[in-house]
């Protein structure tokens, strides 16, 4: 769309190029507006370009039958009160026996919640009436109508069976299933969504759905764990035909729902630590992330030998060199800086950073961040000022407490107090303020929306865990196809394969798009559950951590990453004129095989950044002071593979690869420290310190061999312990273990009745004092 001059402020000035350019960026107040029709994506992503032929189809089938009950008039001429009757209508409908009539009266439901797009003008109207209408429709009861007849179909043994012994399976095999999962998914994510303009009632419901999906009202489980059940059923192949997109994206859509994003992850780390009268947090990470720059990643030998032959060609050139500025949006030159000054810049490190002539776009670094502010005038020789301190606030744990307790006491003193931590005399306050942390107590878990879900998916939840990784897998631009892999194409292949050339190429750009939205919501799922649970209880967090990490989540990530991660941020799989509400309000245009391989003018694959942030940010938590598993990183060679990475110049992404690289580097040896002090730099300006961590140097105690495998094993001991004395209520006691510790025994405290104190005399001379105890009877059973 259009944006007028007068909703803009000049951003910066560039001639350096041909032609002058002035580039524009939107006033504050204009971001909100923006914002609130930035509610299409969810509307982009739920559908594949092959199904563009059945938006027609719903609304024909939504007209014969509204054109049968009102005459005359059109749906958005109608009132509150007529709309409602007629939903009531479409109701009763959907509970006929004929399989073909429930679908026609499910197609005309789907029209309504993609907002009646053939009554609408503007993309604008589209979203306004899809809006009006999921509310309607809630408010009437439809997704309770609807998520009956998902579990009728899948239930329906007839349709997974024939799905089984097709040989190719096709669009046609779901589409009762597509049509219902594309309204419950319009319903969540419409919902889900704030707007200033809200009415009161849409907020009452927004709380009220979003307490429905994470209760367990859904024949006693919540409805997250019902689209689990799809998951494992498709993965185990007894359901081929199940779309796995639409599942998948339904399913982390309502996990964002009902427990929360990362802001609200965020507020309730603070709500907290407030209930526990703890410290607050030194920082909020979101905001810290957001406020870091990107930094030039390390040169390679082969470029740095290329950029040494740019120099000696440049120096017989005319025009002159420019070095690149680590820190300039989209790899621009600054044209406030003097281009003769550059030799009485800062040298040594920065000076690798590479020296580029006029090279193609394609080949240039890439820098992914929002754009800066206007920058201010300054004098040509004057260098940027960089932020003084580091940007994060150290942490302490309390073995660093220990170990820096008995070293210190060793040192002055001359003995050691074991694990005492309460004498603090000479230590600095951070140690003070981290062990008073330590001592406030452990919250009591409440019946939380988390604490639900993963008492339902604790029974099979090694099967979740392993499916969702065989999806991440089988949708990996790295994966090879293979006759025994799963099928994730079920909803994006047609019935009739393409013939002509730019059929095939759409295809084969809808294919692409296809595994990159299913790469997206996978990613971001398990990251979402990882810090949910990790905040509800550490050790739910830790079992679904092992369970992934046995599943080879780590070796999975880093395939993911050992690819051309460049173009893989840059890919251009979509076609804008096809995207939903834009195909269906404006004029088709001819689509030509040039135009589908010069794709959208996009420069950056902002869904493609989004996946690999959140599967660095998976890898992290799986590895974190976990050395077994940080040895897994050095066993299968990651560090070339993450310091690829780091050549996107995007700083959240940057942040996590840089922290994959330093828990590794105290065992990549000091050779490999050596030759990468400009990475070893970077993790020291970006990542957060600890107190005593010895990374840069390799010394650590931490450092030495141990048995890996003893660390897992205690592991999960500690988990299935936590698990059977939280979950295992209703233990049989005929088979419920003995207590044979004659400490803990004597230590149980036992019901005694009231007046038992007044008896104790009496009861002691009958049972103790007048009963003769056989000892030596006692020690021959022992024998």
């Amino acid at each position: 769309n259009v944006v007028p001059l007068h909703d803009c402020v000049p951003l910066v000035v560039d001639s350096s190029q041909k032609n002058t350019v002035l580039y524009l960026c939107l006033k504050p107040e204009m971001w909100q507006k923006v914002a609130k029709f930035k509610g299409a994506e969810y509307f982009r992503k739920i559908y594949s370009y092959t199904e563009e032929p059945e938006f027609a189809l719903n609304r024909d089938y939504f007209e014969e039958d509204f054109r049968s009950h009102v005459r005359g008039r059109r749906w958005i001429e109608l009132g509150q009160e007529q709309q409602r009757a007629y939903v009531m209508r479409l109701l009763d409908a959907l509970e006929v026996t004929d399989r073909d009539k429930r679908l026609k009266v499910a197609r005309a439901i789907l029209y309504l919640a993609q907002g009646v797009f053939d009554e609408c003008d503007t993309d604008t109207d589209v979203l306004h009436w899809s809006r009006h209408n999921v509310f309607l429709l809630y408010d009437m009861g439809v997704f309770t109508a609807l998520l009956e007849l998902l579990s009728m179909e899948m239930d329906n043994n007839q349709a997974c069976s024939s799905a089984v012994r097709k040989p190719a399976i096709s669009l046609a095999d779901s589409t009762e299933l597509r049509v219902l999962l594309s309204i419950m998914y319009l319903m969540v994510e419409t919902i889900r969504l704030q707007t200033e303009d809200d009415r009161p009632e849409w907020r009452t419901a927004r709380e009220a759905f979003k307490t429905e999906l994470g209760s367990p009202l859904y024949n006693g489980e919540p409805f997250s764990l019902l689209l689990f059940t799809m998951v494992t059923k498709f993965c185990s192949m007894n359901a081929p035909h199940f779309p796995m997109k639409k599942v998948l994206l339904l399913l982390w859509k309502t996990i964002l729902f009902t427990m929360g994003g990362f802001e609200e992850l965020q507020e309730m780390k603070v709500r907290g630590r407030e209930r526990l009268s703890l410290p607050p947090l030194p920082e909020d990470s979101i905001k810290v992330i957001r406020s870091m720059r990107a930094a030039s990643p390390p040169a390679s030998a082969m470029e740095l030998i290329e950029q040494q032959q740019q120099a000696k060609r440049g120096r017989r050139s005319r025009r002159p060199l420019v070095k690149q500025d680590s820190l300039d949006t989209y790899n621009e030159r600054d044209p406030f800086k003097n281009d003769d000054a550059r030799d009485e810049e800062e040298d040594g490190e920065e000076a690798d950073s590479g020296i580029e002539g006029e090279v193609d776009p394609l080949d240039r670094d890439v820098i992914i961040q929002p754009p800066p502010p206007p920058p201010p005038l300054r004098p040509p020789t004057e260098s940027a000022s960089l932020p003084k301190g580091l940007p994060w606030a150290p942490k302490v744990r309390e073995k660093d407490i220990e170990h820096f307790l008995e070293t210190s006491r060793n040192k002055f003193i001359g003995f050691t107090l074991g694990n005492d931590t309460e004498t603090l005399v000479g230590l600095p306050r951070p140690i003070h303020e981290s062990v008073k942390t330590l001592k406030q107590g452990e919250e009591d878990v409440d019946e939380t929306p988390t604490e639900i879900l993963y008492l339902g998916m604790l029974p099979n939840l090694s099967q979740y865990v392993i499916a969702l990784l065989k999806l991440l897998l089988a949708a990996a631009p790295t994966s090879k196809a293979k006759t025994d892999s799963i099928n994730i194409l079920a909803d994006v292949l047609p019935e009739e394969m393409p013939i002509t050339v730019l059929q095939s190429m759409k295809l084969g750009i809808d294919v692409n798009r296809h595994k990159e939205i299913i790469v997206k919501a996978i990613s971001a799922l398990l990251l979402l559950l990882l810090k949910h649970l990790k905040l509800n209880h550490i050790y739910q967090f830790e079992i679904v951590s092992q369970h992934l990490v046995f599943a080879n989540c780590i070796p999975l990530i880093l395939k993911f990453f050992n690819q051309n991660i460049m173009s893989y941020i840059s890919a251009k799989n979509s076609i804008c004129v096809l995207d939903f509400p834009h195909c269906v309000v404006h004029e088709m245009p001819e689509l030509t095989a040039e135009s589908l391989e010069a794709g959208d003018s996009n420069q950056f694959c902002w869904r493609n950044l989004f996946s690999c942030i959140n599967l660095l940010r998976i890898l992290n938590k799986l590895t974190k002071w976990k050395h077994s598993r940080t040895m897994m990183l050095v066993v299968f060679k990651s560090a070339p593979i993450l310091k690829r990475a780091l050549k996107v110049k995007q700083a959240m992404m940057q942040l996590y690869v840089l922290k994959l690289l330093k828990i590794q580097t105290k065992y990549l040896g000091r050779q490999w420290r050596k030759s990468n002090m400009k990475t070893m730099s970077a993790i020291y300006q970006k990542v957060r310190h600890r107190l005593n961590d010895d990374w840069a140097y390799g010394n650590d105690i931490d450092a030495r061999p141990w048995d890996f495998q003893a660390e897992e094993c205690a592991l999960r001991e500690s988990i299935e312990k936590f698990n059977s004395r939280r979950y295992d209520k209703n233990q049989n006691g005929e088979f419920a273990p003995v207590d044979n510790c004659l400490q803990s025994v004597l230590g149980q405290r036992v019901e005694l009745p009231e007046d038992f104190h007044y008896s104790y005399e009496m009861w002691l001379e009958r049972e103790v004092f007048s009963q003769p105890i056989q000892w030596e009877g006692l020690l021959q059973q022992a024998q």
